[in-house]
């Protein structure tokens, strides 16, 4: 028999691209009102009944971006103290837990960031997924996964064409998921080491090319090392 898993954030925009590609894993899919972060009894009532051996907490706040800036009560509410409720119930009833984190608690000025650099977010999103990430590495049965992925086609016309990062798409993840599910600590997740124009013009021939000002919100070379996740899933 599967091990059976359960998925917060079930009506996620990751969560329905893995419902369709679900073949190999004996997946649960939760909603928001199934499955409250904010509500521990709810949690638990739910545990019960699923009886998962691995959560795969994908549930959260992420767009807009500013909404981390303008209601900062609800980033710290969904990011930090769900997930924090999350890893408390895993560890009373020894489920393995799998936070999505982000590549975003990198600083993001010198890239190829390895799993054991420093954590330096640039923005209130990655504060509040690192937030996130202090709950569940107090937990010793748990995996982060500091990802960067994107909905495909890509969403936007205009790129940088002088930030770099790791972009994937929410299908490529859900490829290479099964491999990586018994590892344990922190592992980098995300594609190719290029441009975000780069990225985006394979996936979209009419995407047009902007510069990022050094002073902008974004830094300019966000990318991670991936050497650990390459060995695991070659």
């Amino acid at each position: 028999m599967k091990t059976k898993i359960l998925v917060t954030g079930g009506d996620g925009r990751f969560s329905k691209v893995l419902k369709k590609q679900n073949k190999l894993l004996n997946l649960v899919f939760k909603s928001k009102k199934e499955f409250n972060i904010l509500n521990l009894k709810l949690i638990e009532n739910c545990i019960k009944k699923v009886k998962p051996k691995i959560i795969i907490h994908t549930a959260g706040l992420s767009r807009p971006m500013n909404i981390h800036e303008k209601n900062i009560t609800k980033s710290i509410d969904l990011n930090i103290i769900g997930t924090a409720n999350i890893t408390k119930v895993c560890k009373k009833y020894n489920i393995k837990l799998i936070y999505f984190s982000t590549g975003y608690v990198y600083e993001g000025t010198k890239g190829n960031y390895t799993e054991n650099d420093p954590v330096k977010p640039f923005n209130n999103y990655g504060l509040s997924k690192l937030g996130g990430e202090c709950a569940v590495a107090m937990y010793s049965n748990s995996l982060i996964l500091r990802i960067t992925m994107t909905e495909k086609p890509f969403l936007h016309k205009k790129v940088f064409s002088n930030l770099k990062s790791n972009f994937m798409f929410h299908e490529d993840l859900a490829k290479i998921l099964p491999k990586i599910l018994k590892q344990k600590g922190i592992l980098n997740v995300g594609g190719k080491s290029q441009s975000v124009y780069s990225f985006a013009k394979k996936n979209n021939s009419k995407v047009k090319k902007i510069r990022a000002k050094k002073i902008s919100a974004f830094p300019l070379n966000q990318t991670m090392n991936l050497d650990k996740l390459k060995k695991i899933i070659k």
